[in-house]
């Protein structure tokens, strides 16, 4: 690296440590790219590439983005598959002495993505890392917006079961050990890659101990997988990625929760599609897919919590009679039903808020959105008091009001502050004797300002005389040149213009020293108040990522009461005997999109004398659409939703399959056979 510049050396010396990533080097108000990175970024993001002398005879591609706009830019680049290093100053360049130290502070990868601008706030963000070992398979699954932390094993000669937990996850990326031996069929089900990882990181020992030093446990006892080796090393091994990525403690990730493909039914790749779940097969929209129906909830909280019920659906009938109990009980008081929601419109992402608040990248305005969220919990909670039901009281008494957390933020961040956090009006008047005497004296300068470009006029009779200031000058006085005849000596020229001189006088000067003073004063002060409430309800993250993902449930039983409702849906009975005995069933898309009113079917099938019904009938007849509503209708039920029939009684089913006719498009009415004439 001889005959490179300082910055040059300090750059390549920074590189060298993340080869395999984008590097956004912070210069000032800009994020830089060099030589190769500069090359890809300029094509992928339609940038000018122009050049920087870099100490050698040849100059170094270059290109670059406003450090405020980054986010955006880079979200396009990880959507194409790549992966940047975000490289940051970290002492202030004022204060330096000589180069400015920068170091690597996150590394953002497709499955690491925080910019919530950028995220689907109805969808989790998953990374999954799976580990294949003589014990069998270990999948570890994490969003890092949420906190959310599972892990699940299956024996070697259930492989299958991969494919389906990958595609109930459909994570964004996927870490795997070098022995994993399904990458393939990953690739070609998902259009997904399987990337190898450190392989020291799956090792059980190592994977055992990252684990326990996160969490602060002696073992993994307490986390149900003690001994399974396949699948601590997958849970150990995403634990060392995601702190090797993030930089940060990861405090909000504060349990590690064990997966039995026992507890949820099993859907695979192709019947999640073909039932369209969540999109649509046509162009893979949420209109006209099962959730787009039952989604009405308030709050993105509730919208994904409400998905993955949809993607996960239940077969222990307690638990689904649970939740049928409580979306009864919502169904029985539509009033107060209607009040719960009103205030449920009203809560923030509380989940993904705390994540940028323990990663000390929110700003002011994420707490006052969080003290907003915080405010509306005691009228939740009172509204749910209102109902009979287990269920609902069980919930209510997860959700803690946060009114210490409230408070704290309320005493302290402004109502309306800035969007920076660097820029001064984060903290109200009265919280800091220290701050309130800067502010007066900023104030006073501001008078004195006033009174000076008064004077001023006076004095020279220049009666367009302006006292102004800038980044680059400070304050000055401004001169026309129809006047600058009149300008008295003591005025020091500072800049001229085309129409006008800018000038500074002792006074100015003295006013302008006590000013900016302050003003840099107050900019410190506040940040560093700003930050100790920041950290104060980072400390709280679990009490209140505990209080959200109850309301998050909350608001996915009153979207399903209130689809109901309106839907004319009824209650299934849900047993253990091998039935489907639906009258009047309606197929809960079709009847929504299709013009005319839909004619109603009964479907009937059972263990001993009815197992299967063969269907005939002409193109266009509803051979696919009574199959899908067949399957529709007990999925809703096991998600705990009422269902579209006259009568539904649902014995409890493991596991849909669904191969019907992969060019239909039944929201519009029409078959595949029709799909493929209009084409021709």
């Amino acid at each position: 690296m001889s005959g490179y510049t300082p910055m040059m050396q300090q750059y390549l010396e920074i590189k060298k440590q993340y080869q395999y990533c984008l590097l956004f080097y912070r210069l000032g108000d800009f994020y830089e790219l060099f030589f190769e990175d500069a090359k890809i970024a300029s094509k992928e993001l339609e940038l000018t590439l122009t050049g920087k002398d870099c100490g050698v005879e040849e100059r170094a591609p270059m290109c670059g983005v406003p450090f405020h706009s980054a986010d955006g830019y880079i979200a396009k680049l990880i959507q194409k598959g790549y992966k940047v290093a975000v490289c940051e100053q970290t002492e202030d360049p004022k204060q330096a002495k000589g180069l400015v130290k920068r170091d690597v502070i996150r590394i953002v990868t497709p499955g690491t993505v925080l910019d919530t601008n950028v995220l689907d706030e109805s969808k989790n963000n998953y990374i999954v890392s799976i580990c294949k070992n003589g014990d069998g398979y270990g999948i570890a699954g994490c969003d890092v917006t949420t906190g959310e932390f599972t892990v699940q094993s299956f024996s070697e000669n259930e492989s299958g079961k991969i494919l389906d937990e990958i595609a109930r996850i459909n994570p964004s990326e996927i870490i795997c050990n070098e022995q994993f031996d399904l990458r393939e069929k990953i690739k070609r089900a998902f259009e997904l890659e399987s990337n190898d990882y450190n392989r020291w990181c799956y090792d059980y020992q190592s994977a055992s101990i990252c684990l326990c030093n996160h969490f602060g446990t002696l073992n993994l006892e307490g986390f149900g997988i003690e001994g399974e080796r396949a699948a601590v090393s997958a849970a150990g091994a995403l634990m060392a990625y995601l702190l090797e990525t993030q930089k940060n403690a990861l405090k909000h990730i504060s349990t590690l929760r064990r997966m039995t493909d026992s507890k949820a039914m099993v859907l695979d790749a192709s019947s999640r599609k073909n039932l369209e779940l969540t999109a649509t097969l046509k162009d893979g929209s949420k209109r006209g897919s099962l959730l787009w129906v039952l989604d009405k909830t308030k709050s993105a909280l509730g919208a994904r919590r409400l998905r993955k019920w949809v993607e996960s659906p239940l077969i222990s009938k307690d638990r689904i009679n649970q939740r049928l109990d409580a979306v009864q009980a919502l169904t029985k008081d539509p009033m107060a039903t209607d009040r719960l929601r009103e205030s449920l419109g009203k809560i923030y992402d509380i989940e993904r808020l705390m994540t940028k608040t323990v990663y000390g990248t929110c700003n002011a305005r994420d707490l006052v959105s969080l003290k907003c969220s915080f405010s509306v919990l005691p009228e939740i909670k009172s509204v749910l008091d209102e109902f009979d039901c287990e269920q609902i009281k069980a919930i209510n008494d997860r959700i803690d009001p946060l009114e210490d957390v409230f408070a704290l933020i309320d005493k302290h961040i402004a109502e309306e502050p800035p969007f920076s956090v660097r820029e001064g009006g984060l903290i109200k008047k009265g919280v800091s004797p220290e701050l309130d005497e800067l502010r007066s004296a900023k104030s006073d300068g501001t008078k004195w300002l006033m009174e000076l470009e008064n004077t001023e006029k006076e004095k020279t009779g220049i009666k367009n005389l302006r006292v102004r200031f800038n980044k680059v000058f400070g304050y000055y006085i401004e001169v026309t040149n129809s006047y600058k005849d009149l300008v008295p000596d003591y005025y020091t020229r500072k800049q001229t213009l085309v129409n006008a001189e800018r000038y500074i006088t002792p006074e100015l000067k003295q006013i302008e020293d006590k000013i900016i003073g302050a003003d840099e004063k107050i900019t410190v002060l506040e940040y560093d108040l700003f930050a100790e409430i920041r950290d104060k309800v980072a400390a709280q993250t679990e009490r209140i990522s505990r209080a959200a993902a109850a309301v998050s449930a909350v608001d996915a039983l009153a979207s399903l009461a209130s689809v109901a409702l309106s839907n004319n849906y009824v209650r299934p009975n849900i047993t253990e005997e091998r039935i489907i005995d639906v009258k009047e069933g309606r197929h809960p898309v079709v009847e929504k999109m299709t013009e005319g009113s839909f004619i109603p079917n009964d479907i009937y099938l059972n263990g001993e004398d009815k197992r299967i019904d063969i269907i005939t009938g002409p193109n266009m007849a509803g051979k696919s659409t009574y199959m899908r509503q067949c399957a529709l209708i007990v999925l809703m039920a096991q998600t705990g939703s009422f269902v579209p029939a006259e009568s539904a009684v649902i014995g409890i089913t493991d596991r849909i399959f669904t191969r019907v006719g992969a060019s239909d498009n039944l929201a519009t009415g029409q078959s595949t056979f029709m799909v493929e004439m209009n084409e021709v």
